[in-house]
């Protein structure tokens, strides 16, 4: 099969890439490194091409409803806009599991693009997942003040995401399916244990202080609404482990 991985270069898509070539497909990686814009929609054209399926893995780091809700809006709309030129025949995307219940930021964003994946012509495959074990260094990376980690009060239930890579490679292989079962990591967790967890583990001395996020988003986080329901996809790797594969990576 030729697969597009949009967001090829990033923490799922390259393990997309890599899983979805190791399995014989031929594979087209979709990046702004790569040349092709999907905001703009430059190159796109081009890049699907012969292009049977498209795994969508692309995505923003911001906390702006606006900057999400504008970017997932024209990326996705772009993107099947020049799939259903190119022929596509199954669009697959990824988002979070819990989106529906904390609908601001980046969740915001990933509603609209799940509607418009529902309504852009094209048979579809969702699959939410939870955070990827990643978002703990990215999180300590984004809200470090000096010393200082600010750290949400926030049950998570954190999942490898090159498990989530596989599960789209599978999606990809099984055809469109609708939406699939949600795909968590194999425990639940506590983020302020995590990131204490990898900073001792990387030797960082930064005090962590809670903090106790307001209005909905807050509320999703503390009361495990981004957690996966009962009867979800559970994933193998648990963090610790995770955390002590990176001496070997």
């Amino acid at each position: 099969m030729r697969i597009a991985v949009a967001g090829g270069t990033g923490t799922v898509g390259h393990h997309a890439v890599a899983i979805a070539r190791e399995r014989g497909h031929h594979v087209v990686s979709i990046s702004r490194a790569e040349g092709v814009d999907l905001v703009n929609g430059r190159g796109l054209e081009q890049a699907l091409q012969n292009v049977e399926t498209v795994i969508d893995v692309s995505g923003i780091q911001t906390l702006s409803t606006k900057k999400a809700v504008d970017y997932f809006s024209n990326a996705t709309q772009n993107l099947l806009a020049a799939g259903k030129k190119a022929g596509v025949k199954h669009h697959v995307a990824l988002s979070i599991v819990g989106i529906d219940k904390a609908n601001s930021g980046l969740y915001a964003g990933k509603l609209v693009q799940e509607d418009e994946v529902k309504h852009g012509g094209i048979p579809w495959t969702l699959l939410r997942a939870t955070q990827f074990h990643e978002f703990v260094p990215m999180s300590i990376k984004a809200a470090s003040v000096g010393p200082l980690v600010l750290v949400p009060t926030m049950a998570t239930q954190p999942v490898a995401a090159k498990e989530v890579a596989a599960a789209l490679v599978d999606a990809a292989e099984a055809g469109p399916r609708g939406r699939i079962p949600d795909l968590g990591g194999p425990r639940p967790e506590q983020l302020k244990s995590l990131v204490a967890a990898y900073l001792a583990k990387t030797r960082q001395k930064k005090r962590i202080v809670p903090v106790h996020v307001p209005g909905p988003m807050g509320k999703a986080m503390r009361k495990g609404a981004l957690i996966p329901a009962p009867g979800s996809a559970v994933g193998r790797q648990t963090f610790l482990e995770w955390l002590e594969a990176l001496d070997a990576a």
